[in-house]
């Protein structure tokens, strides 16, 4: 039986550390038998065919700004069931200027107040979910992230806002999502935001959500062909 194949792209802002990062992700997914190709340039979205031919896509690029053929490559990949998955530096904080890029992921990033080193509670909410079954609630130190999120989307986790200060403060608490999955076509979509830099996604927690979310992308595609409409689990 031939290995899934998974294809990590890394780059854009150096403030996410992308190359570390790729290389944990890199290392997760050699773990799991994933045969893994790792680029440090957004060439690698320009062969369409060869994007449909993949498992897994996994973006590690903050910022920047992708091209139209290169954005419907990795697009039409996805629709046809190839997996997307990655963490804030590097997929919902990426080309900022692509709304169908967002609209594909399911969310942007929009402010951290506070910056890095608040201290924050992950409430795991969907635990009847296999990318969530035995992980229970748990505290980070790092940036927390305010996002603009598809009210389509399936949310794993959240984080309760406000906790530092800002001109959010005074509208009533809320439940930010932090890791959800969504499709786009046939494909599976997981966006974790936890990942400012390649410290927090080598959290243990945090890189067992990864991993599952990884896997279940990645095994779309499969269902998606048997036809079993790729229900979530």
């Amino acid at each position: 039986m031939s290995k899934p194949k998974a294809l990590i792209v890394w780059g854009g802002w150096d403030g996410h550390q992308p190359k570390e990062v790729a290389g944990i992700f890199e290392a997760v997914l050699a773990g799991e038998g994933f045969e893994v190709e790792v680029s440090d340039t957004l060439e690698a979205f320009e062969d369409g065919e060869k994007l449909k031919a993949l498992d897994l896509i996994v973006p590690v690029w903050t910022m920047g700004k992708i091209t139209g053929d290169q954005l419907k490559n990795v697009s039409a990949a996805v629709q046809s069931g190839v997996g997307l998955a990655g963490c804030h530096g590097g997929m919902c904080d990426s080309f900022r200027e692509s709304v169908e890029w967002q609209f594909m992921t399911g969310g942007q990033w929009v402010s951290h107040p506070g910056n890095d080193g608040v201290e924050y509670v992950v409430n795991v909410t969907n635990t009847s979910s296999l990318l969530t079954d035995g992980i229970d609630d748990f505290t980070v130190s790092s940036e927390q992230y305010y996002m603009h999120v598809d009210p389509a989307v399936e949310v794993l986790a959240t984080t309760r806002f406000p906790v530092a200060e800002g001109p959010h403060a005074l509208n009533k608490a809320v439940d930010m999502p932090v890791a959800w999955t969504k499709r786009w076509g046939v494909g599976r979509v997981y966006y974790n935001s936890l990942g400012h830099q390649a410290n927090i996604v080598d959290i243990p927690v945090v890189k067992e959500m990864m991993r599952r979310g990884f896997n279940w992308c990645a095994e779309g595609k499969a269902a998606a062909a048997g036809r079993d409409g790729g229900k979530h689990e």
